[in-house]
């Protein structure tokens, strides 16, 4: 866009504007913030850690959590490496494309949008369903979840549209809150030496409690679970000094995750006795309450008083993470518009330098994939909810492992960083480690998706068929674009 048009534009306060994102906008711990609301921590603990207890290795669940840490650490070096030279909101799409070349680069963008949109809606699903029943049971004001579904989405919206820093602000809260009491939980019960079976730290963490029953379905819920940590590098145009930022801000997600994980998971393991939890997650799951297994702990410490603000903290969680992701699709869609692989217009933003046209269509993404489940009268739990969780963390990864592909092919041709264990060895670990928990992934998508055979099959396709559209989409364009500039 020329001077002239800028100007135009200038001129009028409400008018959109295109150009980049606002500068200086974000410091390492508004990035994180972003980070761990993406998370949505109290999400993974209430929601994946009953199941991998019951269905994984029993008491060996923090350690899961310790290898999928692991491996999103050592994805991370390259990452991070690759983040020195590549400064873009595009993150993935342009990450792929600098060491995969351009168009399979843009055919992952598309499979980045379908994983940020398909988990944000999942999210949408649970969270409507969630916040219907509380205002139902406090107030007995009795509406369908997607009205209430719905209506976050407008709110959402204008969040998205009021600026990073906003959003930041709003994420911040909700985030502290989950945190604190979790971790507040956790600490307590460690400082008073666990359950009643003592902390059972070999019962959580040793090599054969790791390896206990099946460790396979464990570590997909944990590798699940920390999905969203990329975002450190969407924001790199948003954040004060990315070159330094970006990099400290991911390695510190990666580890206070970690950490928040083993360690919340370990002591709620340890409250019960580590020879009584399996059997307690299994009747809480049977009981169709895999939250209680949960609750009922922290509820036991602190009083019958967080039974009530733990349902409302989860959908506060899932708000926050729902925010998060809207902010992550626009700006992908942001980027592609502005590398003129979608239209230009997707790149216009509004006085607050947010990516108004970009969160208008993504909106429009997440009506589109809810808003048929709700006609169809599908439960949001058990299908919307499960079907595109499971989908979205099988397509995040293929993400992670052709990024990790790329920083390898990158730095072999740029030649621009000769640290071996940042630009080859941490990578290619990284990449083994991702494969594995994609085979993972595989091997238990049924149970990963609480659904049918047939089902998972139909989801599991759905990530290669949006990947191969997604290169046409980007050969067409690419012809397109070259046809206009000759």
């Amino acid at each position: 866009m020329d001077s002239q048009t800028v100007s135009r534009h200038a001129a009028k306060p409400d008018a959109p504007i295109a150009g980049t994102l606002k500068p200086n906008a974000l410091g390492v711990l508004g990035i994180l913030f972003f980070v761990l609301s993406a998370q949505a921590p109290l999400t993974g603990i209430a929601g994946a850690a009953p199941i991998a207890v019951a269905l994984g290795n029993g008491p060996g669940v923090p350690a899961a959590y310790l290898v999928a840490g692991l491996v999103i650490l050592l994805f991370s070096v390259g990452f991070v490496a690759m983040g020195r030279h590549v400064v873009d909101a595009g993150a993935f799409y342009t990450y792929i494309g600098k060491g995969l070349g351009r168009t399979t680069g843009t055919g992952s963008a598309g499979l980045a949008l379908f994983a940020y949109c398909t988990i944000q809606a999942a999210m949408y699903g649970l969270y409507g369903a969630i916040v219907s029943g509380l205002v139902s049971s406090h107030t007995g004001f009795d509406l369908p979840w997607w009205v209430w579904t719905l209506a976050t989405m407008a709110v959402v919206q204008a969040l998205g549209a009021a600026g990073v820093e906003m959003g930041a602000k709003v994420l911040a809260v909700f985030v502290l809150a989950e945190f604190s009491i979790l971790s507040v939980f956790a600490l307590v019960t460690l400082f008073k030496g666990g359950g009643p079976e003592g902390l059972g730290l070999a019962d959580s963490f040793s090599p054969a409690a790791a390896l206990d029953g099946a460790p396979g379905v464990a570590v997909m819920f944990a590798v699940a679970s920390m999905f969203g940590f990329e975002a450190t590098a969407i924001y790199g145009e948003e954040a004060r000094e990315p070159k330094k930022t970006v990099p400290r801000a991911t390695y510190l997600a990666v580890a206070v995750v970690t950490g928040f994980f083993a360690l919340v998971s370990w002591m709620l393991i340890s409250s019960y006795g580590a020879s009584r939890a399996t059997a307690a997650a299994g009747k809480a799951l049977e009981g169709g309450d895999g939250a209680g297994f949960v609750f009922a702990p922290i509820a036991a410490d602190f009083g019958g008083w967080v039974g009530d603000v733990l349902p409302i903290l989860l959908a506060t969680s899932l708000f926050a993470g729902i925010l998060t992701f809207h902010n992550s699709a626009n700006r992908y869609l942001f980027s592609l518009g502005r590398d003129r692989l979608l239209p230009l217009r997707l790149c216009r933003l509004n006085r607050r330098h947010a990516p108004w046209t970009a969160g208008c269509v993504q909106t429009v993404l997440a009506v589109l994939l809810v808003v048929p489940f709700a006609l169809a009268g599908k439960d949001p739990v058990l299908t919307l909810f499960s079907w595109f969780s499971g989908v979205a963390v099988l397509a995040m990864m293929l993400l992670y492992l052709l990024t990790s592909v790329s920083v390898l092919v990158f730095f072999r041709r740029a030649r621009l960083d000769t640290r071996l264990w940042n630009t080859l060895i941490a990578p290619a670990l990284g990449a083994l480690g991702i494969a594995g928990a994609i085979w993972l992934i595989l091997a238990n998508f049924t149970t990963l998706i609480g659904g049918e055979r047939t089902t998972a099959l139909w989801l599991t396709l759905s990530v290669p068929a949006v990947m191969a559209l997604g290169l046409v989409a980007a050969r067409v364009r690419g012809r397109t674009v070259a046809a206009a500039d000759g």
